[in-house]
């Protein structure tokens, strides 16, 4: 059983970082099944934080909440401390995801202080308090929380998905702040990481980033490029949260250029925001919906 489970949460692990995401759901749900009928809370735990990674990238958000909740509200204990911890950070992207910045900004706090202020679980938190402060138009804050979280994770050249995601906050503070050039290099290094540590997922959501700071830099013909890139990945993987918001943008992009192409990707942004709405639980509906990208998407 001990090899299974182990061999369940390898392959979980793969697909949320390496590989399609919805490939990890099925394996991370037997190991959550065998490590509870086993009495193994840490592994059952682990399997649960994974499967809900792997969930909320594929735009499942209902479920991964329903799966990672019960986890964050773990008893405080050593050893399910720091996966409450990273349960928490992702249920704060999840909220980011809806639009919901300020209860993103609670779950990211409580994570943070079920930990030592140290170690993968508080990095996901310092960093994730930086988006919320990003979503929040907080710009002092969110380059104070970025600066603390890089910090955590200086000279760990491992640590390579940290890093990604260090560079797409400081795209993302760029962006925020005018200096799109700036976000264009910060965007261009997240990619080539991710692309040196094999994890497409992490690419493709670069490729977004990247494009969207080409446009806000006036490199319209780099940015179709990256955008174009970014939504196949996108598509490969089923990561709907990524795919609709690269073919929107770049069916924003080609409106006057190539009207067929830009109505064709617009439908499937729209498509991949309906496939997502299915799975947004019925309270947190209409606050999603008036997010202004997804309202102005789904209204036009």
């Amino acid at each position: 059983m001990s090899d299974d489970l182990a061999g369940l949460l390898a392959s979980g692990e793969r697909a949320a970082f390496h590989g399609r995401p919805d490939a990890g759901v099925e394996p991370l749900g037997r190991a959550t099944e065998i490590a509870t009928a086993a009495d193994r809370p840490v592994e059952a735990a682990a399997a649960a934080w994974l499967l809900g990674v792997c969930q909320s990238s594929a735009g499942r958000y209902g479920s991964a909440l329903q799966v990672l909740e019960p986890v964050a509200a773990l008893a405080p204990a050593p050893d399910s401390d720091p996966i409450a911890a990273l349960a928490a950070a992702t249920i704060a992207s999840v909220h980011r995801q809806l639009g919901r910045h300020a209860m993103a900004r609670v779950y990211d706090e409580e994570g943070l202080a079920r930990t030592d202020g140290s170690g993968e679980a508080a990095f996901d938190c310092v960093l994730g308090l930086a988006a919320d402060a990003v979503g929040l138009g907080e710009t002092q804050n969110a380059r104070a929380e970025l600066d603390r979280a890089a910090r955590l994770v200086k000279g760990r050249t491992d640590l390579w998905r940290q890093h990604v995601r260090v560079g797409w906050l400081s795209a993302e503070i760029g962006l925020m702040t005018g200096e799109a050039e700036d976000a264009v290099e910060a965007a261009t290094e997240a990619v080539d990481l991710a692309e040196r540590s094999g994890a497409p997922r992490h690419v493709a959501k670069g490729l977004l980033f990247l494009g969207v700071a080409q446009v806000e830099a006036g490199r319209l013909t780099e940015a179709g490029t990256a955008l174009r890139r970014g939504g196949l990945l996108a598509e490969s993987l089923g990561t709907l949260p990524l795919l609709w918001p690269a073919r929107a943008v770049h069916g924003a992009l080609l409106a006057e250029s190539d009207p067929a192409t830009s109505a064709r990707y617009l439908d499937t942004a729209r498509r991949a925001l309906e496939a997502i709405a299915a799975d947004v639980p019925d309270e947190l509906q209409a606050e999603w919906r008036a997010r202004p990208d997804v309202a102005a998407l789904l209204t036009a």
